[in-house]
């Protein structure tokens, strides 16, 4: 969801990173799922992309399946 909304937005991973303080390298694995998101860095991604970070935790939460959960 993050890469899409980052693409609909037509910013780069470089730039993303960069507006919240990391290296590029950071949003590849985020998107190539690599590194796992916690709030705070999806509230800032959120603002830097411009999207509503509860309507599409909302979103996210009706199509989350526990079965493929690996915590």
């Amino acid at each position: 969801m993050i890469t899409r909304k980052r693409h609909a937005a037509g910013y780069t991973q470089e730039y993303v990173s960069k507006a919240i303080g990391q290296h590029q390298s950071y949003m590849a694995k985020l998107e190539t799922g690599q590194r796992r998101l916690d709030v705070v860095e999806y509230i800032a991604i959120s603002k830097v992309i411009g999207f509503d970070p509860a309507a599409e935790l909302q979103v996210l939460a009706t199509q989350f399946d526990l079965a493929s959960f690996r915590g």
